[in-house]
C-alpha cells in the first residue's frame, strides 16, 4: 500500500510539474520569421504573443512578393502579331525562254517566311526583324484576333536586323517602351510571340546576361549587343517581345543557341533602347543616323588592364583613333580606355556600341577614359560616317510590291561620270524581282523594254499591268555596263 500511494504522488507532481513548465513557456513570446507559401489554413504566417509555434513554417513568399505574369501577358499578347511574308524563288528560271521563243518554264515557286512583330503605336507601326521580311514582296499582317492586313515597308536597319512596319488601323494595342539600360541580370522576363507557327504563345525566363556579342549579324557596320535570356525561344518568336514582369517592352527577340535549330537554353533580344532610335530615325528619316566615335577597340583582358592602369580588366581599349573624328576633336588618344559613357559602366565593346548606338550625329555625350592610371571625363559630339553632324534626310522612293528595292535620284555628278542622260539609282533592295534576276544594290536603270527611266514613277508606270518578260538595262557606278531580264 505504501508503494502504490508513492508511486501515485509521484505521478500527480510528474503531472503538476509539465503543466507548470509548459505554462511557463506559453507565457514567453518566441520571437522569430515565418516565410509562408500558398495560402495553408493550417499554418499562421505571423505568431501571437504569448502563442509558441509547435510546428516547421513552409519556405514561401508572401502574396504580394509573388512574381505574377498573368497581368504582363495580358497587356502583351494582342500588341504581338503573326508576320509572313512571301517572295518568289527564281534561282533557276530564265524569262528570256518566255519572251524571245515562247518556251513555258515551271513558274518560280513562292518562298513563305513567319515570324512576330510587336505593334509600337496606336496608329499601326510595327517593329520586326528585318530577317522575317528580308527578300520579301509583300508582307501581311495577322493580329491575335485574326484581323489581317497587307503591310507596308517604311524601312529596314541590316546592321541592327531591324525593320519597321505599318498597317493602316486606328486603336489598335500596343506595348509601352520599357528602358533596356536598367534591365538586371536574374530580372524575370516574359517573350512572346509565334513559334512553329502557334499564335500568341508566352514563355518565361530571366536575364541571363546583357551585352553578348554573337557575331550573327552579317554586316561591316553590325551592332551586336544582345539581352540573353533562358526564356524558350524557336522560329517563329524572331521579331516578338521581350518584355518585364511590368508588361514594358525591353527587347525584340532575335536568335537562339542552338546546334538542332531548336531552342536548346539560351535566346537573344535587342535592347529596346536601340529599337527605339532605330524606328525614331526611320519614322522621321526614312533611313537610321548613325552615329561614330571615329575609334578601333578591343576587349580588355587582365595584362592590357595592368598596362593601362587598371587593377580589373573592366572597359574598352582605345587601339586607334581616326584623324579628324569626334573622338580626335575630343582627345582622345590611343591606349586609353573607356570605362562610361554618360553613367553607364562599360563591360565590353559590345555595351559601348550599344550606348552609341541610341545617339545620332550632332549628340553630346560624356565618355570617361583612364589614361596611365588617371580617370578623366571627355565631353565628344558625335559624328556621322562622312565625319560631319549633318542628319541626312533620306530621298528614297520605294517600289516594294513589284520589284522589293529602293530608289534614289542621280547626282548630276554622277551622270555625267557615267555618260548618260537618265535613270534612276537601286539604293536598297528587299527581295523580289530584281535581286532574283541577279541585280545588286548601286544598280543605275537607265531603261525597261528600251524606254528611258529618269525616276521610281517611271520605274512604275513602266511595269503597271506588264505581262511576260522585261528587259532592265543599266550600270554600275564603276562603269560595269548590265543587262537583265525576268517574267512578271
Amino acid at each position: 500500500m505504501k508503494n502504490l500511494i508513492s508511486l501515485l504522488l509521484a505521478a500527480i507532481l510528474g503531472g503538476l510539474a509539465a503543466v507548470g513548465i509548459n505554462r511557463y513557456l506559453a507565457g514567453n513570446e518566441i520571437t522569430g520569421t515565418t516565410i509562408s507559401v500558398g495560402n495553408d489554413s493550417n499554418h499562421t504566417s505571423a505568431q501571437q504573443p504569448g502563442q509558441a509555434q509547435a510546428q516547421f513554417a513552409k519556405l514561401s513568399v508572401p502574396p504580394e512578393q509573388q512574381i505574377d505574369f498573368t497581368r504582363a501577358a495580358e497587356v502583351t499578347l494582342n500588341a504581338v502579331v503573326h508576320v509572313k511574308s512571301a517572295y518568289q524563288y527564281d534561282r533557276y528560271y530564265n524569262p528570256f525562254y518566255d519572251f524571245f521563243w515562247g518556251y513555258r518554264q515551271p513558274s518560280p515557286q513562292p518562298v513563305i517566311q513567319a515570324g512576330s512583330g510587336v505593334i509600337i503605336s496606336e496608329d499601326g507601326y510595327i517593329v520586326t526583324n528585318n530577317h522575317v521580311i528580308d527578300k520579301a514582296e509583300e508582307v501581311e499582317v495577322a493580329l491575335n484576333d485574326k484581323r489581317t492586313y497587307k503591310a507596308k515597308f517604311i524601312g529596314v536597319d541590316k546592321t541592327t536586323d531591324l525593320a519597321l512596319l505599318k498597317i493602316d488601323e486606328k486603336d489598335l494595342p500596343y506595348i509601352m517602351y520599357g528602358n533596356s539600360d536598367e534591365v538586371k541580370v536574374g530580372e524575370w522576363v516574359l517573350a512572346v510571340g509565334n513559334p512553329f507557327n502557334l499564335a500568341s504563345t508566352v514563355t518565361a525566363g530571366i536575364v541571363s546576361a546583357k551585352g553578348r556579342d554573337i557575331n550573327i549579324i552579317p554586316d561591316q557596320f553590325k551592332i551586336e549587343s544582345f539581352i540573353q535570356t533562358d526564356a524558350a525561344v524557336n522560329p517563329g518568336n524572331s521579331g516578338g517581345a521581350l518584355v518585364n514582369s511590368a508588361g514594358e517592352l525591353i527587347g525584340i527577340n532575335t536568335a537562339i543557341a542552338s546546334n538542332t535549330g531548336s531552342y536548346t537554353g539560351y535566346s537573344f533580344a535587342i535592347p529596346v533602347n536601340i529599337v527605339k532610335k532605330i524606328v525614331a530615325d526611320l519614322r522621321e528619316f526614312g533611313s537610321v543616323q548613325r552615329a561614330f566615335l571615329g575609334i578601333s577597340i578591343r576587349n580588355l583582358d587582365q595584362k592590357l588592364a595592368q598596362e593601362s592602369g587598371l587593377t580589373k580588366p573592366q572597359g574598352v581599349h582605345v587601339s586607334g583613333i581616326n584623324e579628324n573624328s569626334a573622338a580626335d576633336e575630343a582627345g582622345m588618344k590611343e591606349g586609353d580606355v573607356i570605362v562610361r559613357i554618360n553613367d553607364v559602366a562599360l563591360d565590353n565593346v559590345a555595351a559601348l556600341q550599344e550606348q552609341v548606338a541610341q545617339h545620332r550625329p550632332g549628340d553630346r555625350i560624356l565618355v570617361t577614359i583612364v589614361r596611365k592610371g588617371k580617370e578623366s571625363v571627355l565631353p565628344v559630339v558625335l559624328r556621322n560616317r562622312e565625319g560631319t553632324t549633318d542628319l541626312m534626310k533620306s530621298p528614297v522612293r520605294e517600289n516594294v510590291s513589284v520589284l522589293g528595292a529602293v530608289f534614289e535620284p542621280l547626282q548630276e555628278d554622277d551622270m555625267k561620270r557615267l555618260g548618260i542622260d537618265c535613270g534612276v539609282k537601286i539604293a536598297q533592295l528587299k527581295g523580289g524581282k530584281l535581286l532574283g534576276a541577279g541585280i545588286r544594290e548601286g544598280f543605275i536603270i537607265t531603261k525597261i523594254d528600251r524606254k528611258k527611266i529618269f525616276s521610281a514613277e517611271d520605274v512604275t508606270a513602266a511595269l503597271e499591268n506588264k505581262k511576260g518578260g522585261v528587259l532592265i538595262e543599266g550600270v554600275y557606278p564603276n562603269g560595269m555596263k548590265g543587262y537583265y531580264g525576268f517574267g512578271l
